[in-house]
């Protein structure tokens, strides 16, 4: 017998249901991240972030003194510093309605960037959920004891939590942080909390929404060509036989973007932002007013209700496919 061969008795302390789901979540995420399809929107993520906090300094800039606003407005005369002192002045006597507003626009508009982010980035992610999963019959391995269809599930969604993550609320709370920083004014982290507050909260049921769908259409998948092809149908056809608002309302129903964007506008509200801005501030020029309450009457969310039930559909739909398809066959 080899003398060098250890029988005794595993001593070391076994690791908990936690680890188990902690080792799919990372192992998932590092495969992911090591893509170069992925790299590249990542990039674009995180350049949009910093664009936030660029846009939020630049707009801090308009009551400092001696700000790039004021430096600017110099050199065209006693006209242009008489402009710039008129922004600053309605910035520091309408703060609610001038920088709410403002960062209500910014993360209404960042949000269209996350969510196309988001969904390019999961139509790599879609294969390596489920798909190759029953393609290759590993389910049978991976739900046998001790990993559990609970632990599989929440590892697969712990993967799609970390690339929404990374694409989008990493980004946005990055480019938040940094403006209100290097704001001259505690008033800027006053009125722009609740414009984050917002901007997150749709963030969550898209969150939901597209895990839901991400792993009911990596479920329903038997190949990765045809899970992609199911996943890009979903977003990309639909949505954009539903761009028109004279599409019939089931059509529009029938497309999860469109919900999407319905309850964006609807949450985030940047036809409040731009019909008090139109309202309440002292404008000079009533054209320019009159185009803020019309750009504010054209973003108002038509259908949230309708939006929100089309949603909870989509998610409850989806989650009866993937609880179904992750039984071993």
């Amino acid at each position: 017998m080899d003398a060098s061969l250890d029988l005794s008795r595993w001593r070391t302390a076994p690791r908990g249901v936690g680890y188990r789901r902690w080792t799919i979540i990372v192992t998932g995420l590092r495969q992911i991240f090591r893509l170069r399809f992925f790299k590249i929107p990542l990039a674009v993520a995180w350049t949009a972030g910093a664009l936030i906090a660029l846009l939020g300094f630049a707009f801090a800039q308009t009551i400092v003194s001696g700000g790039w606003l004021e430096s600017l407005a110099s050199t065209f005369g006693p006209r242009g510093q008489a402009v710039a002192s008129t922004i600053g002045a309605l910035v520091l006597l309408y703060p609610d309605v001038c920088i709410g507003g403002f960062f209500t626009l910014v993360f209404w508009l960042h949000s269209f960037v996350g969510l196309w982010l988001s969904l390019i980035a999961l139509t790599s992610v879609i294969p390596r959920l489920i798909t190759r999963d029953r393609a290759s019959n590993a389910l049978i391995v991976y739900l046998s004891r001790p990993l559990t269809s609970t632990d599989y599930l929440l590892g697969k969604l712990g993967i799609i939590i970390g690339v929404l993550a990374a694409m989008w609320t990493g980004p946005l709370l990055f480019g938040w942080l940094l403006s209100v920083v290097f704001a001259p004014d505690s008033e800027f982290i006053l009125h722009s909390f609740d414009p984050l507050l917002s901007a997150l909260l749709f963030h969550a049921i898209a969150l939901v929404t597209l895990a839901a769908i991400a792993l009911g259409v990596s479920a329903l998948g038997r190949t990765s060509r045809s899970a992609i092809l199911l996943w890009i149908g979903l977003w990309v056809i639909l949505g954009f036989f539903t761009v028109d608002r004279r599409s019939p309302m089931w059509l529009q129903r029938a497309s999860f973007t469109n919900n999407l964007t319905q309850v964006r506008n609807a949450i985030l509200r940047p036809d409040a932002a731009l019909l008090t801005a139109g309202e309440e501030l002292p404008l000079t020029n009533r054209q320019f007013a009159a185009n803020l309450t019309r750009a504010g009457t054209n973003v108002h969310a038509a259908d949230f209700d309708g939006a929100l039930i089309s949603l909870g559909a989509f998610v409850a739909l989806s989650s009866a496919v993937f609880l179904r398809r992750i039984r071993p066959e």
